[in-house]
């Protein structure tokens, strides 16, 4: 599991997404926060491939006492992403860097702000199996810590605290697909039949490769020469290895793809159109 990076600024000794010690070692007071309005990659899911990072944004608003100061030294607040039980993470993904807020609105006990923070998803650090192409959920988290680090006196100390509050929303966290599409022969008589083939694989995260997605439903278009619309000609499922293949008569020059659209696991897919030039019998 990837430990939070403003765990990091803690000397190693908090990652909230990775604390392996009980609930019981947590702050006895909590402070009163509210995480609300809670948008995670703009209400959109997160598709992820095998080796590029994926920036994503997140918008929040907090409320806090207005005496307790936030400093991303000592202390630290944000939105992470969790999969699994809030008492038992399968997996976490957090901010790389402290959020900006910006103070909406006072009163004599409260700050309210509105921030926006970035979680960077590294598929080759953050996602490890197949399972973590799942429904996420969204938290809020305040950590503290309170080290005295001078030993002249013979003595240290390090002590820290964590509250994080769940279920603040949820996201999908898709593996990336490929596709191709390679229409023969080129060129091709008018009347003659046009073989279409192609492949339909997704993002791995085990091996960091991408494999053969089989049994899939993908769709063949067509464009002609001179449009901007395609139009679908038939549906294929992906066999073994991903493999795709069919046949269409050939009645005019144009663009031929496949176009996949996506599961609750893979995120959708178009492959570039492939041009076939049909020529007069």
């Amino acid at each position: 599991m990837r430990k939070l990076a403003i765990g990091v600024a803690l000397s190693g000794a908090l990652a909230l997404t990775g604390l392996t010690a009980p609930l019981a070692s947590a702050a006895t007071t909590s402070p009163d926060l509210v995480f609300s309005d809670v948008t995670v990659n703009l209400g959109k899911g997160i598709v992820v491939g095998t080796t590029a990072t994926v920036e994503v944004p997140v918008t929040y608003t907090l409320t806090r006492p207005s005496d307790l100061v936030i400093d991303y030294k000592t202390t630290f607040a944000g939105v992470l992403l969790y999969r699994g039980k809030l008492s038992d993470m399968a997996n976490g993904l957090d901010p790389d860097s402290a959020p900006a807020c910006a103070t909406m609105a006072t009163t004599d006990t409260t700050v309210t702000e509105a921030c926006t923070e970035t979680i960077t998803v590294d598929p080759q650090d953050s996602l490890y199996a197949a399972a973590d192409a799942t429904t996420w959920t969204a938290g809020g988290f305040y950590s503290h810590i309170e080290q005295d680090s001078d030993d002249s006196d013979g003595h240290i100390s390090f002590g820290s605290g964590y509250d994080i509050w769940g279920n603040l929303g949820t996201l999908q966290i898709k593996r990336a697909a490929k596709l191709t599409a390679d229409a023969t022969p080129e060129p091709v008589v008018k009347g003659k039949t046009l073989t279409v083939k192609g492949k339909l694989t997704r993002a791995n995260w085990s091996t960091g490769t991408y494999t053969g997605y089989q049994d899939q439903s993908v769709k063949l278009q067509f464009r002609p020469a001179g449009s901007t619309t395609y139009t679908t000609v038939k549906t294929v499922t992906s066999g073994t290895g991903g493999a795709l293949s069919t046949t269409v008569k050939a009645t005019k020059s144009g663009y031929f793809r496949y176009q996949f659209a996506g599961t609750a696991t893979t995120g959708a897919k178009t492959s570039t159109g492939d041009y076939v030039k049909v020529n007069a019998g």
